[in-house]
C-alpha cells in the first residue's frame, strides 16, 4: 500500500509542477503557484476549516489531563513454571494454558519478551522476582489511584509514577478481581486529577482517547472510536464493557478512557487477541461500574453486590415467537437456584425477565451488572414474561457473598472444566421431573470448545460418549479419558441431540 501511495503522490505533484510550467509560459507577468507540502496546507488551514474535515485535535485534552494519568510498577513473586517462554523467548502470562479463553481474552500484565530471565527459560520450579507495568489515573488530589486489579494483584511493592517524574510507594486501598478494579493510595497533595463522565451518555462511533504506558512508554497516547457498549465477555458476568478499537497494548491496562470533553468513561482492561498485541479490539470497564466499587471499597473494604439466583440465556426470534412474544429482549431464566431469593420469589424457568425496577433489561448481558448493583436486603421491582403475559413480583434481594461465584447449587459450585468448557451443576429434582429425565448436569455457562460446538447454558448434559453422567466428577473423568473429540448427549427444549464436540 506504502509505495503504490507514494507513487501516486509523486505522479501528483509532477503533474501540478507541469501545468504551473504552462501557465508560466501563457503568462509571464503572473507568479507561478508554490506547490507545498499537506503538512504545511494544515498549518495555513484556519481552526474553523479543520474542525470541520471531522478529525478532532486531542492537544488540549491530553495537555489538561495528562498528567494525571500515572504509571504503575509493581513487583510481584510469581511460580517460574508458570512463567516459562513459549519456545521464542517471550514471556507467557501467568495462566494456566489450557484455559478455553488463555489465546483469546488476556489481561494486560504489562511483562516484556523474556520476563523470566536473560535465558528465557529459568530453572524448573522455585519463587522468582517479576514485575508487571500498567497504568492508573489519580480521581482525587490526595492521592486516591484507580487501576486494574490484576495490575497489582500479588504485588509486594507498588510504585506510582508521575509525569513530573516523582515517584510514590502506594498503598493498595482495596482490590476486587470480580470487576477488575483496584484503588491504590499515595502520600501526596494537590495532585492533578482527572474528570469523571457519564458513559451511559456516550455513544457508538464517538471518539475516544486512551492514555497509559503500553509496554513502559509513560503517557502515550492514542485514540480510535466506541465500536459497541454493555459487551459481555466470558467469565465477566458483572461488567457491561465498552468496546473500542483505540490501540492499547500490556502496560496500558488500568489507563483511563477519555470522550473528547475530556472526561473519563471508562478504564482500560483487556483486548481480544490471538497473537497477545492489539488486533483492534479493546474492552473498558464503565466508570459508573468503577466508581461504585471504589467507593465500597475506601469505605468498607469490600463490594457489596446483589443477587437473584437464576441462570439466564440470551433471547432470539425463534424463542421469542415459542413464548408469544412480538420481538426477542428479556432475559430467559433457564434455572432458578433452590432457595435462593428469585425462587422464595416465584420466579420459573422459562420466564422471561423484561424489567427490574423499571429499568428495561434489554439483553441477557444487561441483568447481572443491573441485580449485581442493587443494594442486598432491598426489595426489587422485577417484570417477567410468562404465559403470553407480563407479570410483576418483588424479589427481596440477596447477597453474592452468600454464594460462591458461578454458583447456583447448593450441592457446591459449577466450574468452568477446562478441556470442554463448561460450568455446570446436577438438576434439582424438580428440574428431573419437569425434563422428564433421571439426570445429567445443567450448563450455566459455556465457552471454548463446548461454545464453539454450539453447548449453550440451559443445555442439560446427559451423557459423554455414551456414558451417562450425573455429578460434575463423572463429567471430569469423561472428559479427561477422551481424547481429541467427545460425543455429548444433550436435552434442549425437550429435545435430546448429540453434539460432537472438537476438543483439539
Amino acid at each position: 500500500m506504502k509505495p503504490r501511495m507514494l507513487t501516486r503522490s509523486a505522479v501528483a505533484a509532477a503533474v501540478v509542477i507541469a501545468l504551473s510550467a504552462g501557465y508560466v509560459a501563457g503568462h509571464r507577468n503572473v507568479p507561478a503557484p508554490q506547490v507545498i507540502s499537506p503538512a504545511q496546507a494544515a498549518a495555513m488551514m484556519p481552526a474553523e476549516a479543520a474542525a470541520k474535515t471531522g478529525i478532532p485535535d486531542f492537544s488540549g485534552l491530553v495537555e489538561t489531563y495528562g498528567p494525571a494519568v500515572v504509571n504503575i510498577s509493581a513487583k510481584h513473586v510469581v511460580k517460574q513454571a508458570s512463567m516459562r517462554g513459549n519456545g521464542n523467548g517471550n514471556g507467557q502470562l501467568p495462566i494456566d494454558p489450557s484455559d478455553p479463553f488463555y489465546q483469546f481474552y488476556r489481561h494486560f500484565f504489562g511483562q516484556m519478551p523474556g520476563m523470566q530471565g536473560p535465558n528465557g527459560g529459568g530453572d524448573d520450579g522455585g519463587d522468582q522476582p517479576s514485575a508487571s507495568l500498567g497504568s492508573g489515573f489519580i480521581v482525587s488530589s490526595d492521592g486516591y489511584i484507580l487501576t486494574n486489579a490484576h495490575v497489582v494483584d500479588g504485588a509486594n511493592v507498588v510504585t506510582v509514577k508521575l509525569t513530573d517524574k516523582r515517584e510514590f510507594k502506594a498503598k493498595v486501598v482495596g482490590s476486587d478481581k470480580q470487576s477488575d478494579v483496584a484503588v491504590l493510595k499515595i502520600d501526596a497533595k494537590d495532585l492533578p486529577t482527572v474528570k469523571i463522565g457519564d458513559p451511559r451518555a456516550s455513544k457508538v462511533g464517538q471518539w475516544v482517547v486512551a492514555i497509559g504506558s503500553p509496554y513502559g512508554f509513560d503517557n502515550t497516547v492514542t485514540s480510535g472510536i466506541i465500536s459497541a457498549k454493555s459487551r459481555s465477555l466470558p467469565n465477566e458476568n458483572y461488567t457491561p464493557f465498552i468496546q473500542t478499537d483505540v490501540p492499547v497494548n500490556p502496560g496500558n491496562s488500568g489507563g483511563p478512557l477519555f470522550n473528547l470533553q475530556g472526561e473519563v468513561i471508562g478504564i482500560n482492561s483487556m483486548i481480544y487477541s490471538q497473537t497477545g498485541g492489539f488486533q483492534g479490539l479493546s474492552f473498558a470497564i464503565p466508570i459508573n461500574e468503577a466508581i461504585k466499587v471504589k467507593d465500597d471499597l475506601v469505605k468498607t473494604g469490600h463490594v457489596s453486590r446483589g443477587r437473584l439466583g437464576v441462570a439466564v440465556q440470551s433471547m432470539n426470534q425463534t424463542l421469542a415467537d415459542s413464548f408469544g412474544m412480538k420481538k426477542p429482549q428479556g432475559a430467559l431464566v433457564s434455572s432458578v437456584d433452590p432457595g435462593g431469593p428469585a425462587a422464595k420469589a416465584g420466579l420459573q424457568p422459562g420466564d422471561v425477565i423484561l424489567s427490574v425496577n423499571g429499568t428495561e433489561v434489554t439483553n441477557s448481558s444487561d441483568l447481572p451488572s443491573q441485580i449485581a448493583g442493587l443494594k442486598p436486603g432491598t426489595q426489587a421491582d422485577v417484570q417477567v414474561w410468562r404465559d403470553k403475559s407480563t407479570k410483576d413480583l418483588k424479589v427481596t434481594i440477596g447477597s453474592l457473598s452468600d454464594a460462591k461465584i458461578a454458583s447456583n447449587n447448593e450441592s457446591g459450585p459449577a466450574q468452568m472444566q477446562g478441556r470442554l468448557g463448561v460450568a455446570v451443576r446436577p438438576l434439582t429434582p424438580q428440574e428431573k421431573s419437569s425434563a422428564s429425565v433421571s439426570h445429567g448436569l445443567l450448563v450455566q455457562d459455556a465457552g471454548g470448545a463446548a461454545a464453539s460446538a454450539g453447548i449453550q447454558p440451559g443445555d442439560v448434559i446427559l451423557a459423554v460418549n455414551g456414558r451417562p453422567v450425573s455429578n460434575v466428577d463423572q463429567l471430569k473423568q469423561a472428559v479427561t479419558a477422551a481424547g481429541n473429540s467427545l460425543a455429548l448427549l444433550i436435552q434442549r427444549d425437550n429435545a435430546q441431540i448429540f453434539v460432537p464436540v472438537d476438543l483439539g
